[in-house]
């Protein structure tokens, strides 16, 4: 069997701690979730229950603070969490189970301390959760032309409006949305805290996707829904500068996770070729074969090692919007390449359901789209390099 920490090239970035990491969740994992996720993925949905053993685990606690219940962690331990998870193979576990890692952190910086109170020890807990809802019909990752609008009534706003393509949407608790306040345009974005079970909230499944199964997306809807003047979340008309502040740890983890299904690719074509025998020989005895796998290799380790620059230089608040923009398009690529190596070696194989491979094809366009897609990533990069 091949050993895919092979192709973890060493990094100076990593210490014992890290180490002892990705033992603890590669244990739980293993145990957990490896013998199930065929069954959620087919399901489409996670058991409740899960939550709650991530969390004891430490999964959902990494990175907020110990008043609020979670562990001071790093961007490696982070990175770490997304390989270990992408190794089912199931993008949809990550984007659902970890959805809180976009949604909390904005209420973390710039949240009331009564808001943080109420919310962040239950999501941590496992006993809650949060989704982010920002994505609406007309607008993705333009996020200046959102229309879901918030109108002051007293102490309270009136929410009118849609979002969509919501990751863990129809489980959520509350929403961190973003609401149109003022003028069109960034300046007139504000972020609210928006309870689910408000009068006026509904949602509905979106359960026809290509990928992600195991997560449940969903629209919402908000139809004269009133939220208290409470709840916004940093200063009305400031809430584009929360959004963005997300934007470098979740492009961060992305990457994470397509360089690790990268890696899934690799361990399962190896292994099939070291199996297969075709033409009285072993497939991996054929250089065509091979050199598949060196190609692989060669496109892994340098998305690695970019990776790897680029959570160092986030540590040390020196990231530069070019680099975390141009990293999540070549680990795109890099998945994308990977992911079709490994199906045309496996052949037939790979394409029947329930093997790691023929779900990682399946998720490999939501990676190039979520998050930012890569079109609108290289524009922000060469825009950043002033040209």
């Amino acid at each position: 069997m091949y050993d895919i920490d092979a192709s973890r090239i060493a990094s100076p970035y990593y210490d014992e701690s890290h180490q002892a990491w990705r033992n603890q969740l590669r244990r739980f994992v293993d145990r957990e979730i490896i013998p199930y996720i065929t069954q959620w993925d087919e399901e489409g949905q996670l058991p409740e229950e899960l939550w709650k053993k991530a969390s004891d685990v430490g999964l959902l606690k990494m990175g907020y603070p110990e008043n609020y219940g979670g562990i001071e962690t790093d961007a490696f331990h982070m990175i770490i969490a997304a390989e270990e998870l992408a190794r089912t193979g199931a993008g949809g576990l990550y984007a659902s189970l970890m959805v809180h890692g976009i949604a909390l952190p904005p209420l973390l910086h710039y949240g009331s301390d009564a808001l943080k109170d109420r919310v962040i020890p239950s999501v941590l807990r496992g006993d809650k959760h949060i989704s982010l809802a920002v994505t609406e019909p007309g607008a993705g990752s333009d996020v200046a032309n959102i229309q879901c609008r918030a109108v002051r009534d007293g102490d309270s706003y009136i929410v009118t409006g849609e979002k969509t393509y919501i990751t863990g949407g129809m489980r959520a608790n509350w929403f961190t949305a973003a609401v149109r306040t003022g003028d069109e345009g960034f300046g007139g974005i504000s972020l609210l805290l928006i309870p689910a079970d408000a009068e006026g909230v509904s949602r509905q499944l979106l359960d026809k996707k290509q990928g992600w199964w195991c997560s449940d997306t969903a629209s919402i809807f908000f139809d004269q829904v009133r939220v208290p003047e409470s709840n916004l979340i940093g200063g009305e008309n400031q809430g584009f500068l929360p959004i963005v502040h997300n934007f470098n740890r979740e492009r961060l983890g992305i990457a994470a996770s397509c360089v690790e299904y990268s890696r899934v690719c690799l361990q399962d074509a190896i292994e099939w070729a070291q199996e297969r025998q075709t033409f009285g020989k072993r497939l991996a005895n054929h250089q065509v074969i091979r050199h598949k796998f060196a190609q692989m290799l060669q496109r892994i380790n340098a998305t690695q090692a970019y990776l790897d620059l680029c959570a160092w230089a986030e540590q040390q608040h020196q990231l530069k919007v070019a680099d975390i923009a141009l990293l999540k398009v070549q680990a795109t690529e890099t998945l994308e390449f990977c992911a079709r190596e490994a199906m045309q070696v496996l052949g037939g194989s790979g394409y029947i359901r329930g093997g790691r491979i023929e779900r990682i094809y399946r998720e490999v366009r939501v990676n190039a789209i979520g998050g930012g897609s890569e079109e609108i990533m290289r524009d922000l990069a060469s825009r950043q390099m002033g040209i």
